[in-house]
């Protein structure tokens, strides 16, 4: 397919159960085909945001009990049962069938492996709505109202059975299309025009390429390809961690940034881990940066040794208050007083601090000799 819309996030259109966890299901992946339309590459190891299609495919059901991949066996980012359909490359039909024998759970979700755009709350949606409905299956549409079977949720009993009546009456699975199985089903029908989109052509994988590299989605595409980088499966408060880079980067210097946000992990990781210890680290790290970032501002809270002078009171000028004849007189030979220089003691006005050189101020500390 190449239409393509952008509604809003990936698989974010509201439903049944959208945003909640999906209860015990198994998962078919089906990652074969010979890709033509690609030039015969293989589909679910080309990257889409640095992550082969298939990786992304499996986080988006990486809760389901057991994932069954049917291709030939690769490197993944999480754990799977492998199958093969017989024979190789034998279509969808033969596939399906491959996988589903190796499941055990009544509710399966069937997806295909060139879905760049698949979440965990569209996988969660579907099978909510599955056990919210009397259907065989709900699967996903396009922009074009065309049905994605290989997006969707199904009853595992109801599958094996059509498949095993197809099987019978056709004599072996191999090449017969996906549609002589939907077609026996009773299925209800999803809306999502952004989980829906599948990679079959160089343009899709380039439209694809282009819109995780938007500014709405960039942040998230690059942490969730992390993560399954360095095998990590935690979710933590993004904004509450980037706000805390933002103020050591601001109150601190910006090198503080990255070295903070390294220190906060390092000191969740020997906390024990998981969301609520990188909270907690986060919190202190924030705390201080508030702290330091007080300290660089002079007025923001008075130091233990009083107010301090500034420079923007009023300055005294040489039209001011002269010495009186009560208190010591200057004699003709010393140096005389002028209007900007220090004063001398006595009954008249004292000089304000304003008037003292730097080096005059006297020292006020509690161990000052």
């Amino acid at each position: 397919m190449t239409a393509y819309e952008s509604p809003g996030e990936p698989g974010a259109a509201t439903g049944p159960a959208h945003g909640a966890g999906p209860a015990r299901y198994d998962a078919v992946v089906l990652a074969g085909g010979a890709a033509r339309r690609l030039g015969g590459t293989d589909k679910p190891g080309v990257r889409v945001g640095g992550r082969p299609l298939l990786d992304r495919v499996l986080a988006a059901c990486a809760t389901a009990r057991t994932t069954v991949v049917v291709a030939a066996p690769r490197p993944t980012a999480r754990p799977v049962t492998w199958a093969r359909e017989d024979p190789p490359g034998g279509g969808p039909l033969a596939a399906l069938d491959a996988g589903l024998r190796r499941t055990t759970a009544e509710h399966v979700a069937v997806l295909s492996a060139d879905l760049p755009f698949l979440q965990e709350p569209t996988v969660g949606r579907l099978l909510g709505a599955l056990r919210a409905s009397g259907s065989d299956g709900v699967l996903l549409t396009d922009p074009g109202g065309r049905d994605q079977p290989l997006v969707a949720a199904y009853r595992a009993p109801r599958l094996r059975e059509e498949l095993a009546r197809l099987a019978d009456r056709h004599g072996d699975l191999a090449g017969l299309p996906l549609r002589r199985l939907t077609a026996e089903l009773d299925l209800t029908r999803i809306s999502d025009p952004v989980a829906s989109f599948d990679c079959d052509t160089w343009d899709d994988i380039a439209t694809a390429r282009a819109r995780i590299r938007e500014h709405g989605h960039v942040l998230d595409e690059w942490i969730s390809a992390v993560k399954d980088e360095l095998g990590i499966d935690l979710d933590v408060d993004t904004r509450g961690l980037l706000d805390l880079a933002r103020d050591a980067a601001h109150g601190v210097a910006r090198p503080a940034a990255p070295l903070t946000t390294f220190l906060v992990g390092y000191a969740a990781a020997q906390a024990g881990g998981g969301p609520e210890a990188v909270a907690e680290a986060a919190r202190k790290a924030a705390a201080l940066a508030e702290r330091w970032a007080q300290e660089s501002n002079p007025e923001a809270e008075p130091s233990g040794d009083g107010p301090q002078p500034t420079g923007t009171g009023p300055q005294p000028t040489g039209t001011g208050p002269q010495p009186t004849g009560t208190g010591p007189q200057p004699t003709g030979t010393g140096p005389q007083p002028t209007g900007t220089g220090p004063q001398p003691s006595g009954d008249g006005p004292q000089p304000s601090s304003g008037d003292l050189a730097p080096d005059a101020t006297p020292d006020t500390r509690p161990d000052a000799g």
